[in-house]
């Protein structure tokens, strides 16, 4: 593995950003197939929070840095998330997702790239593509909707998110033998911890609004899947 293989792994992660903001912005998809890619891809991500981020840093540095790390990623899109609220309102949403992707992303993808280096990161890389989808089909198209954005403006935001992911996973290959072990810790458990706050305020309730109760089911495919891969 070198260089340019971890930014191909970066790719994979960051194409289906590109993609599914220009889904969304050019079709309308109808709410329910719209709900039940969110779910899927919510439950694709829990499966990669639980096997892939937090459970390598718990067994690595133990609960105290762990749960820390998580926390404080929670906190970090929480906090971040009320404040456009605040600002924008219910129809925040779309920013949040992409929010979201930002902060749950960049740690994801740099512990993405360091974990090329021992060969592994096959699971987390389509977890987290698969879980990028939704989250940029629905946040493009509700930029458009309930933002006014320009397609070009939107999909620019979305394709400027996607580069930064390349970057990080890039940077996480090559700085992974400079980061100690409870420093790759922390950077998976705050990306789990980013991750959950994702599902549990933004990505999950719209899911569920849209879809109603069987977006469930959804839910349990998409984990039974990254799950499968693990």
């Amino acid at each position: 593995m070198n260089a340019f293989g971890a930014a191909l792994y970066g790719l994979g992660t960051a194409l289906p950003l590109v993609i599914g903001a220009a889904v969304g912005l050019r079709w309308s998809l109808p709410r329910r197939v719209l709900a039940a890619m969110m779910a899927f891809g919510a439950g694709t991500m829990i499966a990669a929070v639980s096997s892939e981020l937090f459970e390598p840093a718990f067994t690595q540095s133990g609960i105290v840095i762990a749960g820390a790390a998580l926390f404080a990623g929670a906190g970090v899109y929480v906090v971040a998330n009320h404040l456009i609220e605040n600002r924008l309102g219910p129809a925040a949403i779309g920013w949040a997702l992409m929010l979201g992707t930002v902060l749950d992303g960049v740690p994801e993808n740099t512990a993405l790239g360091v974990s090329l280096t021992s060969g592994g990161g096959l699971v987390l890389l389509v977890a987290v593509a698969v879980g990028n989808v939704p989250e940029a089909v629905g946040g493009a198209a509700l930029m458009r909707d309930q933002h006014n954005f320009g397609r070009a403006r939107a999909l620019g935001l979305w394709s400027v998110t996607a580069a930064v992911l390349v970057l990080v996973t890039v940077v996480g290959f090559l700085l992974s033998d400079a980061i100690p072990a409870t420093g790759i810790s922390a950077v998976q458990a705050f990306a789990g911890g980013a991750t959950l706050a994702v599902l549990a305020d933004s990505l999950m309730p719209e899911a569920y609004r849209d879809g109603g109760w069987w977006v469930g089911m959804a839910t349990a495919a998409g984990f039974l899947v990254a799950f499968g891969l693990g």
